[in-house]
């Protein structure tokens, strides 16, 4: 069985459409949706309308997404003093989604645990304790540990950092950042996604890297209203740093 693992599209259809075009291109059987679909993209609209159509496809919220159906004056200020692009982002996403999208996003599960194959599978945006946890690169085994203590399943897929790596714990956990669809924070600028080959109780990993337009991306994305998605723009371009 193959399975597709997509995480933080960020209302990027160039890079959504290329990314599930390779899908289709390597026969995968199920998706796996990590949360993220909208905030602060180009096409939010458009990208959550996508995600909403896909057959097979298994999702779960991510942080912005429980922003987004969850906003407030108060979620707006408490985002603002750390990151003043994703704050005017967001309440522009709030009043440009429908209320059918923004119940989507709302009733979207936090995490789930599904088996596939005999093998144990719980599917995190940030990690099993948070949604808005870290797992990075140069994050240590032993912090990547305690994230996942007291999880049962073999294998723990997230995202959220926009970083794609891996984890094997001391009790034979593993643990997969499967990157970022929209908005990738790595050397070259291209969308990346886990394909994950389950045969017989074993499963084989692969970070699959796909290129888009991301100059017509950045463009679109100077079409938004918010103030700062200059910058947001030029991320697409060349990645610099994570928030603003």
């Amino acid at each position: 069985m193959k399975i597709a693992v997509i995480s933080d599209i960020h209302g990027n259809m160039e890079a959504l459409n290329a990314v599930l075009e390779d899908i289709k291109t390597n026969n995968c059987d199920k998706i796996f949706c990590l949360g993220d679909y909208a905030m602060a993209g180009p096409e939010p609209a458009e990208a959550i309308n996508k995600i909403m159509q896909l057959k097979n496809a298994t999702l779960i919220q991510g942080n912005t997404d429980w922003m987004i159906a969850n906003y407030t004056d108060e979620v707006y200020n408490s985002i603002k003093s750390a990151a003043p692009v994703m704050a005017e982002a967001l309440k522009n996403d709030f009043e440009i989604l429908s209320s059918e999208q923004k119940e989507f996003l709302k009733n979207l599960p936090e995490n789930l645990e599904i088996v596939e194959d005999g093998v144990k599978i719980m599917l995190v945006h940030g990690s099993p304790r948070k949604n808005n946890e870290n797992i990075l690169p140069d994050t240590p085994l032993e912090e990547v540990e305690k994230m996942v203590e007291g999880v049962n399943s073999d294998i723990i897929l997230c995202g959220h950092t926009h970083m794609p790596c891996g984890f094997q714990t001391t009790d034979k956990k593993t643990v997969v950042n499967v990157g970022s669809v929209g908005r990738p924070f790595t050397d070259e600028p291209k969308s990346c996604y886990l394909l994950m080959n389950i045969n017989n109780g074993k499963c084989l990993f692969e970070h699959k890297f796909v290129e888009y337009d991301n100059k017509k991306a950045a463009e679109k994305m100077l079409l938004r209203s918010f103030e700062g998605r200059e910058k947001l723009a030029q991320t697409l371009i060349k990645p610099i740093e994570r928030h603003f």
